[in-house]
């Protein structure tokens, strides 16, 4: 068994070489086999590892999530659809979002890195530009401000180009920002499934049905309701919408 899960690493491991090497030359291997840029393979294995971190943080997904998620508690709906299904509706709709600034980041960064027009830094500097813009964008005054004053920075806190702070304080802010507008809407999405919990509920303590749980005779009208305003599409439209897109 263990022989035939190491068969399995060597193969994974010589396909994983094999594609970097076509997509940039990231790995040299010379004759005895050992690689001759053994820092990118760690750069390039440390970016992977911290891969969900950045799509979580550094996108549209957390809002989109956190909205899906409340959505699904105001229908009521315990196991439908399934929490897999809400994570793959919010990445590729992170996806949909976030295409014109991965196309500027390919077009501007990584295919003069690829055909090594620039250097390491200088793909790093050139690939974080857009995405800053982008969470500028999204960011509020009041969370961006917040993060200032506390990081005691005085080179960002002079700084007159937004672009040119440091990740570390746009990365908090957006985050915190996200986290403030997901709740809105979330609240918002609240409102009228919860005046139907409460029109439910006074009917059936006005017909003495004291013992009947109102969530399970309201859950099929807010399914309905939600059906007959075609909620799904109005949902990703209007979270769609909410990115400036």
């Amino acid at each position: 068994m263990i022989k035939k899960y190491k068969s399995i690493i060597i193969a994974l491991s010589i396909i994983f070489i094999n594609t970097n090497t076509a997509y940039g030359g990231v790995v040299n291997m010379d004759i005895n086999g050992s690689a001759a840029e053994t820092i990118e393979i760690l750069f390039f294995l440390t970016i992977l590892t911290l891969l969900p971190s950045i799509l979580i943080m550094m996108t549209s997904f957390t809002r989109i999530i956190i909205v899906l998620s409340f959505v699904k508690n105001a229908l009521g709906l315990q196991q439908t659809p399934p929490n897999q299904v809400l994570v793959g509706i919010a990445i590729f709709l992170t996806l949909f979002i976030m295409s014109p600034v991965l196309n500027e980041i390919k077009t501007e960064a990584y295919e003069p890195y690829k055909n090594e027009e620039i250097t390491q830094e200088e793909f790093l500097d050139t690939a974080s530009i857009p995405i800053k813009t982008w969470m500028l964008k999204q960011t509020g005054n009041n969370e961006l401000q917040m993060f200032l004053d506390m990081s005691d920075d005085e080179a960002a806190l002079n700084t007159e180009n937004l672009e040119d702070l440091p990740l570390t304080v746009i990365i908090p802010s957006f985050i915190t920002s996200e986290l403030k507008r997901a709740f809105i809407i979330g609240f918002l999405i609240f409102i009228p499934f919860l005046t139907i919990d409460m029109i439910v509920s006074s009917v059936l303590m006005s017909m003495g049905m004291m013992m009947l749980p109102p969530v399970m005779i309201s859950m099929p009208f807010k399914i309905l309701l939600f059906v007959v305003v075609d909620g799904w599409s109005l949902l990703f439209k209007t979270l769609i919408v909410s990115f400036n897109f």
